[in-house]
């Protein structure tokens, strides 16, 4: 458990719900969360100097939607190639996974079909993945 605490874990979704049940889980995983329920504020804590082993981002939110935050991490280069980038949202359908893909997002979970002990798991598979 001790070694996941240097890994540092985003997570932005709006549903301050989801956002604890989330935030619990990798918590008790033992990984250092930073949770926003706004998406500005995250792009905004990228700016300043806030890395993140991995980010689960989810699409639909008010201000700026997950698309744009995508759009904004690609461009701007705020998570490099080593930060996993995973799509947390209810939006399942293809137009919207293709489109998440030009981003070159690592995964792209359904929170409706994924329980949050399989979110872990799959992060989890990713980080171990990127940091080989």
């Amino acid at each position: 458990m001790t070694e996941n605490k240097t890994k540092k874990i985003c997570i932005v979704d709006d549903d301050p719900f989801l956002l604890d049940m989330y935030n619990l889980k990798f918590q008790q995983s033992g990984y250092d969360v930073t949770c926003f329920t706004d998406s500005t504020q995250a792009v905004e804590a990228m700016h300043t100097g806030g890395s993140f082993d991995a980010v689960l981002l989810d699409l639909v939110m008010p201000k700026i939607d997950g698309f744009e935050v995508l759009k904004t991490i690609r461009e701007e280069n705020l998570c490099g190639d080593k930060v996993a980038v995973i799509i947390l949202s209810n939006q399942g359908q293809e137009k919207d996974i293709a489109r998440a893909e030009e981003f070159g997002i690592d995964g792209y979970l359904i929170k409706a079909n994924t329980l949050p002990s399989e979110v872990l798991e799959y992060v989890e598979g990713l980080l171990n993945k990127k940091a080989q």
